[in-house]
């Protein structure tokens, strides 16, 4: 081949990387100091600050909660593993969600390379003032696309009732929840099968 036709040659679409492919190096590459975190939402890296003692409160109370769930050897939940700051994908919306907690049915290392959320048994996000938007609406959508079949959304203040509530959202079709269940701080929320426990809201008013 000539230098004029290595120069004219063209490159095929199969070679060129797509869109979803330069986000996810150029987030793999982040070098973010300890405590922060980034997502990929909906295309687009968003920076996250270390969450607040309240927020990291509010998570532990629940993942303690499901913890004991998964210890007993004849349940339904035997070998499924409780996770924070590990990431969950949706390549169909160019999105990589790192829940502030997750329940997958195996250990993290056994899952998927590629790491999609519909994996997931149960995904749980905490709002706070800069990710209160995102967790309501891009990863509510993202999450039921994915089809992840529980999301649990506590949410420090929410926009109708101005309070605490805790949303279960189930039942994924076709894109979206069609099931919601709301309860005020201070009451119980029940979580279905595969889990089938209730978890108190009244230490989630800080």
């Amino acid at each position: 081949m000539t230098i004029a036709e290595a120069e004219t040659e063209t490159v095929t679409v199969e070679e060129l990387p797509t869109h979803w492919d330069v986000v996810l190096r150029a987030w793999e590459e982040l070098d973010l100091p300890e405590g922060w975190r980034a997502e990929i939402i909906e295309g687009d890296i968003s920076i996250m600050t270390p969450p607040t003692d309240e927020h990291a409160h509010i998570i532990t109370l629940i993942q303690k909660r499901i913890l004991v769930a998964t210890l007993p050897e004849e349940g339904d939940l035997h070998g499924s593993e409780v996770y924070q700051g590990i990431d969950v994908r949706g390549p169909q919306d160019d999105s990589l969600f790192i829940p502030d907690l997750v329940v997958l049915p195996y250990p993290s290392v056994e899952r998927d390379p590629e790491h999609f959320a519909g994996e997931a048994q149960l995904v749980v996000e905490v709002t706070s003032k800069s990710t209160a938007g995102k967790d309501r609406g891009p990863k509510l959508h993202g999450y039921a696309r994915a089809e992840v079949p529980l999301y649990l959304l506590v949410d420090r203040c929410d926009p109708e009732t101005r309070q605490g509530e805790a949303t279960l959202y189930s039942d994924p079709r076709k894109g979206a929840y069609t099931n919601h269940t709301k309860v005020p701080f201070g009451k119980e929320i029940h979580l279905p099968e595969p889990f089938d426990l209730r978890i108190d809201t009244p230490a989630f008013q800080l």
